[in-house]
């Protein structure tokens, strides 16, 4: 199996260093930064587990990484799908082109970028949790996923496919036939958007003493907005005919705001993940320069934010995390990239 990784951030690490040390995988990067990458990496888990993995070539040139593959895997934040797909439509072929996450539009562009033909997949959360360790060299895996959902178009041996993700990703795969399953979610766009409103809404300009904890210090008026956001996203999948999500609180194993906090706080992958915020004149503030803001809510509620205004369907919580957001994005360009 030919797998070229696009992206070299987190996850572009991890699922690198993972695939690559799966028999039979030659594994190809296309990074930004060749020069900064090793031969080989490793990627050491929360349990002390290594995965030490060749890497075939790595290059900024698509022609050189990207033809000839049989497997295409995009790990790039949302900003960067729509510019990645362009640079690879030439050399991708007949290869399967998916990505790590969907809610930020992979299928909305893929499908204009690449034709409805194309052989696509794409998860529907993110099958690890990632850290860079040294860049081009090693990264943390932080956590699995219990189970993986995976919107597949126009590959038609589903039962390799399904096993071979199984295998590369070590959770159980469910293979789901409608983009829009795993275009719409409730994660990250809900989720990031849902506790940042909580955290700054009103406090855009304070200066905290520290950085906040994003899950660790969660709170109960966080849990409260995600809820509402989460009812109202599911009136949305009710009108589309999209039945087969967990509602949040069916996610966290909890029944109301205070348990879904306390669920949240205790995750131990999470505890250490700190809150979008730069330091400026004596204290930290909100960073609206940081992906969770440039992506979670252009590219991300964006999508769920579009389809409830064109179904007519009442969103005002989310309408109000949108726009709060929107309006506090500095700028589009010049933020970080994927590297």
């Amino acid at each position: 199996m030919r797998i070229c990784i696009c992206g070299g951030g987190s996850l572009g690490h991890v699922c690198a260093g993972v695939l690559s040390a799966v028999e039979g995988v030659v594994l190809n990067v296309l990074s930004g930064q060749p020069d900064r990458w090793s031969d080989s990496i490793m990627v050491t888990d929360s349990g002390g587990k290594r995965f030490v993995g060749h890497l075939n070539k790595v290059s900024e040139k698509p022609e050189e990484v990207v033809k000839n593959q049989d497997m295409i895997l995009l790990c790039v934040p949302g900003f960067l799908i729509e510019k990645r797909l362009e640079d690879i439509k030439p050399y991708v072929g007949g290869a399967m082109v998916g990505s790590v996450v969907s809610s930020t539009g992979f299928f909305f562009f893929a499908h204009r970028i690449l034709g409805i033909d194309k052989k696509l997949f794409g998860f529907e959360r993110a099958p690890f949790i990632s850290r860079v360790e040294e860049y081009g060299k090693s990264a943390n895996l932080l956590g699995y996923k219990k189970s993986l959902r995976i919107a597949i178009e126009n590959i038609e041996d589903r039962m390799c496919f399904q096993s071979f993700m199984k295998k590369c990703f070590f959770a159980p795969v469910t293979l789901l036939e409608n983009y829009l399953e795993v275009s719409l979610t409730n994660s990250n766009p809900i989720l990031h958007t849902g506790r940042l409103y909580s955290m700054f809404y009103g406090r855009e300009k304070e200066l905290f003493p520290r950085k906040i904890l994003f899950y660790k210090e969660w709170t109960d008026d966080a849990s409260e907005i995600l809820i509402r956001m989460d009812e109202e996203f599911f009136q949305l999948l009710d009108v589309l005919g999209l039945t087969k999500q967990q509602r949040l609180l069916d996610y966290y194993e909890s029944i109301d705001a205070p348990s879904l906090t306390k669920k949240i706080r205790s995750i131990p992958a999470f505890q250490s993940i700190e809150a979008p915020m730069c330091f400026v004149g004596g204290g930290w503030k909100a960073d609206f320069r940081s992906r969770y803001f440039t992506e979670d809510f252009p590219y991300g509620l964006r999508w769920i934010k579009e389809l409830a205004d064109k179904y007519q369907v009442k969103a005002p919580m989310i309408d109000k995390v949108y726009f709060w957001g929107l309006n506090h994005i500095k700028s589009f360009s010049g933020h970080e990239t994927a590297e």
